[in-house]
C-alpha cells in the first residue's frame, strides 16, 4: 500500500468503523457476511487480507471454530480489531508482503480490498504463496460496473413516464481516483476491468471456481429508495479460485 493510501486509512479508519461494522452496514449484515461463512466452511485455518476491524475474521470463526488471522496495514483498524478480539488473531501487515509462511491456509479471504491496492500482481502471488495447494481464495468486490469513475444513477425526466438507469463510465480504462465518499472524508479507490482481476488470478495458479454476482439484499433497498431499479444491478462480486 502507498504511503499517500495507508494515510488515508489511518485518518478515516473511524469512518469505516462507524458506516460499516457493528450491524451498521445490511449490506454486511446481511450478504457479505453470510457468504463469508459459507464459503469458508470447512477450512480450518482462515486468513483474512486487509481485515480491518475485523469483522469478517470474527464471523468466521464464530461461524467454523476455525483458526483465522487477519492482517491489515492500518494501526487504527488493527488496534479496534484487537479490542474487540473475537477468537481471531491479528498482525499488522500489508497486501503484498503477507506475513505468514508459505502454505500456511487453506483459506484466503479478501473483502472489499483489492480495489484499495496498488499491486494487484503482488498480492496476488502472496495469496497464492500462503494458501496450501488446492486452498481456496475468496476475493470480494465491488463490482466493476458499480466501481467505474463516472458511473451513476441517472433520472431521466426527459421521457414520460421517467425512467431511472445505470450510466456507466469508461469500464476498459483501469483508474486510480480519491473519492470524498462522506463529507471531509476521502478514500482511494482502484478501478479495473473484471478481465484484470481474472488473468491474475490465473496467472499466478489460482483456478476459478465460482463468479457470484449477487443481488442486492432487501435490507439494503429499504434503505435506497429513491433507486428503484437497485434491484437489477449487482452492488457485489465474489470471485472463488483454488491454488492448483
Amino acid at each position: 500500500m502507498s504511503a499517500e493510501n495507508r494515510d488515508l486509512w489511518e485518518r478515516h479508519a473511524a469512518w469505516w468503523q462507524t458506516q460499516f461494522t457493528h450491524g451498521a452496514d445490511p449490506e454486511y449484515v446481511h450478504q457479505i457476511l453470510p457468504l463469508a461463512v459459507q464459503l469458508t466452511a470447512g477450512c480450518a485455518r482462515v486468513l483474512d487480507v486487509g481485515t480491518g476491524e475485523g469483522q469478517v475474521a470474527r464471523a468466521i470463526a464464530a461461524a467454523h471454530g476455525a483458526v483465522v488471522v487477519g492482517m491489515d496495514p492500518t494501526a487504527a483498524q488493527i488496534k479496534v480489531a484487537v479490542a474487540r478480539a473475537g477468537g481471531t488473531s491479528y498482525l499488522r501487515a500489508d497486501a503484498s508482503n503477507l506475513a505468514s509462511r508459505s502454505t500456511a491456509f487453506d483459506c484466503v479471504v479478501a473483502c472489499l480490498v483489492f480495489e484499495h491496492i496498488d499491486a494487484l500482481d503482488e498480492a496476488i502471488s502472496e495469496v497464492a504463496r500462503v494458501l496450501r495447494p488446492g486452498g481456496r481464495f475468496v476475493l470480494f468486490l465491488n463490482h466493476p460496473i458499480l466501481q467505474t469513475p463516472g458511473s451513476a444513477w441517472i433520472d431521466d425526466h426527459m421521457v414520460d413516464p421517467p425512467e431511472q438507469y445505470w450510466r456507466l463510465g469508461p469500464y476498459l480504462d483501469a483508474t486510480e481516483v480519491v473519492e470524498e465518499v462522506e463529507r471531509g472524508v476521502h478514500i482511494r479507490f482502484v478501478h479495473r476491468p473484471l478481465g484484470q482481476y481474472v488473468n491474475a488470478l490465473v496467472d499466478h495458479g489460482l483456478a476459478i471456481e465460482k463468479l457470484l454476482e449477487p443481488a442486492p439484499p432487501a435490507e439494503f433497498l429499504e434503505r435506497s429508495e429513491s433507486y428503484e431499479a437497485a434491484a437489477a444491478y449487482p452492488r457485489l462480486m465474489v470471485l472463488v479460485s483454488r491454488r492448483t
